[in-house]
């Protein structure tokens, strides 16, 4: 029987984006629409240049400043 790859608590999903094997590619449509409210909330730039890694930890930093995603 094959381990359940969501109750594994070293999942991909808690993997450091700075590890990422796509993480320098564009931010996805996803990040970017998300990216941007936050970033309004936040009364913050929204800069549409950056990779799926470094949008991923600009989507933790403003999740922590609005409280929003807690």
């Amino acid at each position: 029987m094959t381990d359940n790859p969501k109750t594994e608590p070293f999942s991909n999903a808690e993997k450091d984006p700075d590890d990422w094997t796509t993480g320098d590619e564009k931010m996805t449509g996803a990040q970017a629409s998300y990216l941007k409210t936050l970033s309004e909330e936040a009364g913050e730039e929204f800069d549409d240049t950056l990779t799926k890694a470094d949008a991923s930890k600009q989507i933790d930093a403003l999740q922590a400043k609005t409280g929003r995603g807690q």
